[in-house]
């Protein structure tokens, strides 16, 4: 919940999404916020905590009930997102399980494709991740080299994919493949590996970053791994890029929730500790320009509160585009980076050391601007419209 902005609320909140946000936001704070340190430590959030997070009705919130989930709206996975960022969590794939890889099977997918794996997606038993980025590929989803042959009843899969959140823990892994590689974009397919005891399925080394230390990010690879043909999402071959393009807003708006979340959180931060903080002999926020630095990130923070909601409420109408998702993820996340750096400042030294929250929101911060298509994309994109 907001401390900054006690009295705000968003036009498209409902008192189901305040529920909601309320009921997340103290399941965070006890379950995610005490154990950030230790998560960042073994490289990875508990395998239980999905499992309670599912029990606790937080995964999945957009899907029907009929599949496990809360019957929601885009606003409903937006205010976990929210309370996920305030609670000063940056180790949970809840944006890749939920808000984007559960999608793809919700929009994409057979019916018999969704009432097979989506109930234990909104459970927390199975944990989704997303196969796209290869060594030396990035926002260039056409150029991808993983190729799925189909010989019989199964696709043949190889290749390797890098940078793949949830990658220790995932359950149900959306490939992105070349079933015919002679077709550029039209010869894309995704394809859903079920890991468990898969031969040719192997998890590479857990990843370094920045920031971020407590995803489980890693590198996949497949050698003749075989998944049945019926895994084949949607069951027709060449519409991956397709069913990727579609649901890219999404995740971009995703990003822009959490970014904008996250500055509200730094500057949370920042005013508390301000105001306890002495030099000189007085708190550090009675000085003009500690004053005039939190208020200058205030009027930012507002400002992407509402570009944000804006774009929820498109999304929830279903009239959320391109190019609209793309300015808010650019902003949002640009915002998020020039915030939180400028709350680090008034901590001092101690802002520079990782038992404080203020360095770990600046060091998860950097990756906004990266990953989701990096923001020279969102740029490129944005300006095919003017």
């Amino acid at each position: 919940m907001s401390e900054l902005f006690p009295e705000y609320r968003a036009a498209w909140e409902t008192a189901e999404h305040t529920a909601l946000r309320e009921h997340a936001a103290e399941f965070f704070r006890r379950e995610a916020t005490p154990n950030q340190e230790r998560w960042a430590e073994q490289h990875q959030v508990d395998r239980d905590f999905w499992n309670k997070a599912g029990a606790a009705g937080l995964l999945c919130t957009e899907l029907p009930e009929a599949l496990g989930g809360a019957g929601g709206d885009f606003g409903h996975d937006a205010v976990v997102v929210q309370e996920l960022a305030l609670a000063g969590d940056s180790a949970f794939g809840f944006g890749v399980h939920s808000t984007i890889c559960a999608h793809y099977i919700a929009d994409c997918g057979t019916a018999q494709q969704r009432e097979r794996w989506l109930p234990g997606a909104a459970s927390g038993e199975s944990v989704l991740a997303i196969a796209m980025t290869e060594p030396g590929t990035g926002s260039d989803l056409q150029a991808v080299r993983t190729t799925a042959v189909r010989q019989g009843d199964e696709y043949v899969i190889n290749g390797s994919k890098t940078f793949i959140s949830n990658g220790s823990h995932c359950d149900l892994l959306i490939i992105v493949a070349k079933t015919d590689p002679a077709e550029g974009a039209k010869g894309i397919s995704l394809l859903v590996a079920e890991t468990g005891a898969l031969p040719g399925f192997e998890r590479g080394r857990v990843l370094r970053k920045i920031g971020q230390h407590g995803q489980d990010t890693r590198e996949l690879s497949f050698t003749d791994m075989r998944v049945p043909a019926e895994n084949l999402l949607g069951g027709v071959e060449g519409q991956g890029f397709y069913q990727l393009m579609r649901q890219l807003p999404r995740e971009r708006l995703s990003i822009a929730v959490g970014g904008v979340a996250a500055a509200e959180a730094a500057l949370t931060e920042a005013v508390r500790y301000t105001k306890e903080r002495k030099a000189f002999g007085r708190p550090i926020a009675d000085f003009q320009n500690t004053r005039f630095e939190l208020a200058e990130c205030k009027a930012e923070v507002l400002a992407g509160r509402t570009l944000v909601d804006h774009c929820i409420a498109l999304a929830i109408a279903g009239t959320l585009d391109a190019a609209t998702a793309s300015m808010a993820k650019l902003w949002a996340t640009e915002m998020q980076c020039r915030v939180v750096d400028r709350c680090l400042q008034l901590f001092g030294g101690y802002g520079y050391m990782m038992e404080y929250p203020i360095a770990r929101m600046y060091a998860a911060a950097r990756v906004q601007r990266i990953y989701g298509g990096t923001n020279e994309i969102m740029k490129e994109l944005i300006s095919r419209g003017l």
